[in-house]
């Protein structure tokens, strides 16, 4: 996976004082470098961004400090109707956004990494369109 020049104090800013989401970050890092190691990340102030070359995945942290763990988001071209997913918009015509609460490693199971997977291949999709 391609890294920007400053990934790691990035990332440490990131998730200052949070070791625990760190931890779960670095878990789902290790997954998405294993199965997309072509994509590239870039830390930003509100949220990591996983590139693939468009943005397929997205991770921050829950809008209330006193929630656990951290956000995993994902675009597909349609809408999943699991309960595991807390929100769901489509920001453009059959480009849905979906959000994962992630509290523990166990939640970065089959299930998240097929939606990853999907994600991949929709944004994948997208750039032979031309779009």
């Amino acid at each position: 996976m391609t890294m920007p020049e400053h990934y790691d104090s990035d990332i440490l800013f990131f998730f200052d004082g949070q070791p625990e989401r760190l931890a779960l970050y670095q878990a789902l890092l290790q997954r998405l470098d294993g199965e997309f190691p072509e994509a590239s990340v870039k830390v930003q102030k509100s949220q990591i961004s996983f590139y693939g070359p468009r943005l397929f995945a997205m991770v921050s942290l829950p809008r209330r400090k006193r929630d656990s763990g951290i956000v995993v988001s994902f675009g597909l071209g349609r809408r999943e109707g699991s309960p595991r997913i807390g929100m769901a918009a489509e920001p453009y015509p059959n480009r849905w956004t979906h959000h994962v609460a992630v509290a523990k490693e166990e939640e970065l199971d089959g299930e998240l990494r097929g939606w990853l997977r999907e994600a991949w291949d929709f944004c994948q999709s997208k750039g032979r369109q031309g779009r």
